[in-house]
């Protein structure tokens, strides 16, 4: 069973978390999200498809990533788009004790503000697989925007077709959802087949497409 859109009991377990972005009325923004990059093999595509709708997306990067691909990394902050942490290492905060998850979102930052030269005042984090404790969200909060996500495409999902990937994709998008899709190598087929196509049936629906 796929969950594009996490019921709000559920939601509601995790406090300080944001699941949807302003949507203010007579607008119809959408938040495009990236996780997991940035890579040479498949984030140039993202901001190719980006740039054919003046679009802006928010690029939750892996710490690693952006040390082995900083050019990449350039690239999208050149476009306009905004970087933003997603661990170092792609690790669950289920699995970790708080204090070396901690360090974990510590290491990404790092990383990211020696990208960018600017150390971020509320920086943004999305934790790996939506997977953060109740005690590392509060821990996180007082310094940083919890994301987490409005519709999942699952187009990491191999064993999703392309076509329905894409049609519960728009069926589930509403003015200021975030969404969530993954410009990784383990995504390439959905991403590419789904991402050019969804931008177009919204753009043509009227939505804008903003940074977080």
């Amino acid at each position: 069973m796929r969950l594009h859109r996490l019921p709000k009991l559920l939601q509601r377990l995790l406090p300080h978390t944001e699941w949807r972005g302003p949507a203010p009325e007579g607008k119809k923004p959408l938040y495009l999200t990236f996780d997991d990059g940035p890579i040479p093999e498949q984030t140039p595509f993202v901001l190719e498809q980006l740039a054919c709708h003046d679009a802006r997306a928010t690029f939750f990067c892996v710490g690693e990533n952006l040390e082995k691909h900083p050019k990449v990394a350039q690239q999208a902050l050149a476009a306009g788009h905004r970087l933003a942490n997603h661990t170092y290492h792609h690790v669950s905060g289920w699995r970790l004790p708080d204090a070396d998850y901690l360090a974990e979102v510590e290491q990404c930052q790092q990383a990211l503000e020696h990208l960018t030269g600017v150390p971020e005042k509320q920086p943004l984090l999305r934790p790996p697989y939506g997977r953060i404790t109740r005690a590392q969200a509060a821990a996180l909060h007082p310094t940083y925007r919890l994301i987490m996500w409005d519709v999942l495409t699952y187009d990491y999902d191999a064993t999703y077709p392309a076509d329905v990937c894409l049609k519960a994709a728009l069926a589930h998008t509403r003015p200021g959802s975030i969404v969530v899709f993954h410009d990784s190598q383990k995504a390439q087929r959905n991403l590419r087949a789904v991402l050019p196509r969804y931008l177009e049936a919204c753009a043509a629906a009227g939505y804008s497409f903003e940074a977080l």
